[in-house]
């Protein structure tokens, strides 16, 4: 699904302490791509994702989601296009502790009409011989890889990932990055993927660089670095 963000900006805060977060960002993503926004702390990389997955709202702009106005939605259709296009992988897991792994996804598979068979699911994660665990029996990237897994059963059109080794060693974060490849291939989503680390844009198409919420520069890649690659 593709994805058009015309002139969007975003403040926060009042009078002499108005900081804009965002200023004037306009970009189109392609559908099926994998876009990294890049940029250091406090670029507007996250609030842009924030806006992007209707956490948030611009202030002005227009967000365009296959061609529908994102700001033209009542509350009850946002809440819709989450549910339907959207699947969402933090930097901080957020799984239900009391819930095994495989019940974990399967919460976001009753988010959806037409989810992913939850048991083959598991098996592309990984986690297959992990499924009756409890998340304290996990390590950080068996927790990541079934937030993936939650995110993705529903079949999203747009994969929305802030930060997410940003937690990890560099050996279990190259293993949640392949997952994300795999699963951009896979299932034909379109990724866009929020990092500081500059390394992270050579498995993309696209790395949007941002700083001080403006687009300083927006690089289309020639061919991408296959996640396991990767060196930084």
């Amino acid at each position: 699904m593709q994805l058009q963000l015309v002139d969007i900006c975003k403040f926060f805060g009042e009078a002499d302490s108005r900081t804009a977060a965002l200023r004037g960002v306009s970009c189109t993503i392609q559908a099926g791509s994998i876009t990294v926004l890049l940029g250091p702390s406090g670029s507007g990389k996250s609030t842009l994702l924030n806006i992007i997955g209707g956490i948030e709202t611009a202030d002005s702009g227009q967000i365009l989601i296959g061609g529908e106005p994102l700001g033209a939605m009542t509350e009850q259709e946002l809440t819709q296009y989450r549910r339907k296009h959207l699947g969402y992988v933090f930097q901080s897991y957020h799984l239900i502790p009391n819930l095994t792994v495989k019940e974990n996804i399967e919460v976001g598979a009753y988010l959806s009409e037409h989810p992913l068979d939850v048991n083959e699911l598991l098996r592309v994660l990984g986690l297959w011989e992990h499924r009756d665990k409890l998340p304290n029996q996990l390590s950080g990237g068996q927790q990541q890889r079934t937030s993936i897994g939650r995110a993705i059963v529903k079949a999203p059109d747009i994969l929305l990932c802030d930060e997410p080794t940003g937690a990890l060693d560099y050996s279990t974060g190259k293993e949640i990055l392949q997952l994300i490849e795999e699963v951009n291939l896979r299932y034909h989503c379109t990724v866009v993927l929020v990092t500081h680390n500059a390394a992270i844009g050579d498995m993309s198409d696209r790395v949007i660089h941002l700083r001080d919420g403006a687009i300083v520069r927006d690089e289309q890649r020639a061919y991408r670095v296959h996640a396991k690659d990767l060196d930084w």
